[in-house]
């Protein structure tokens, strides 16, 4: 009887412990195969999203799979507003709708004013522009009156300028307001930036955080996005050209848009 029990004492059993990894190993293949599928089967946007993700998770958002997904994230940006202000005034009468689209049409012109005598009597009409047109105000700024080139260190004397700017947006604190920076087409390669993607997206990050030290704006209503070289004003083939694509632009967006019966109001004083 002793020889049996000390028999079974002895009795191995088989290792199951692989099954785990293994079941892992299953997992992320089919997951694999998944995203496979969705990449083979489906219409380009879902691709550009999926490469916009992988972008954002492996390379801050820029060019492992294809730096024309920063556009499409800008453009994406830009139909979600125009979306979100469908959305705010779907449930409005037409009467209510233009009541407030004028008095947005009245609060527009109002700033663009303020910023363009600003602009007359600091004698700043080379450097700045503002522009009014359907979607939003645009207060265009150029480089070369806020960074030293290829820095995104906002210069000294130019803090005062973003410090302005944020005072004034404080009465229309309601507004959604993104920033966005703007190069030549001039290749860029130092220490701080390789690429002038990194470059228009730091300098507009740089001017928006200064504008947001002003307490009484709320951040949330914020953005910034880095264009690059590609949304040029002007012919990069002359200085002169170059000159003027290399910007930061804060726009005030309108959250009451109607084309038809906005008008533009070209810039007072301001540098074209």
């Amino acid at each position: 009887m002793s020889k049996k029990h000390k028999k079974e004492h002895h009795e191995e059993h088989a290792d199951e412990t692989w099954l785990i990894p293994y079941a892992d190993l299953l997992t992320l293949l089919l997951a694999l195969f998944i995203v496979l599928y969705a990449m083979s089967s489906t219409d380009s946007k879902k691709f550009q999203d999926m490469s916009k993700a992988f972008n954002i998770a492996f390379n801050n958002g820029i060019g492992v799979l294809d730096q024309s997904s920063i556009i499409s994230q800008a453009n994406q940006m830009e139909n979600t507003q125009d979306i979100k202000r469908r959305e705010d005034t779907k449930d409005m009468s037409e009467q209510q709708r233009q009541a407030l689209q004028k008095q947005e049409q009245q609060d527009l012109e109002n700033l663009k004013k303020q910023v363009d005598q600003y602009i007359q009597s600091n004698g700043l009409t080379t450097q700045l522009d503002t522009k009014l047109n359907q979607s939003r105000l645009t207060i265009t700024i150029s480089d070369s009156s806020l960074f030293a080139p290829g820095s995104a260190k906002v210069k000294p004397e130019s803090r005062k300028l973003a410090i302005e700017i944020s005072n004034m947006l404080t009465k229309y604190s309601d507004y959604e307001v993104v920033v966005s920076g703007h190069t030549d087409n001039v290749p860029i390669h130092n220490d701080e930036f390789e690429s002038n993607w990194e470059l228009s997206s730091m300098r507009a990050i740089r001017f928006m955080n200064i504008v947001l030290d002003n307490k009484q704006l709320n951040p949330k209503n914020f953005s910034n996005i880095g264009y690059g070289e590609y949304r040029p004003i002007a012919s990069n083939d002359t200085a002169a050209g170059r000159s003027k694509n290399r910007r930061v632009e804060v726009s005030i967006i309108r959250k009451y848009a109607d084309a038809s019966k906005t008008v533009s109001v070209p810039a007072s004083g301001a540098a074209k």
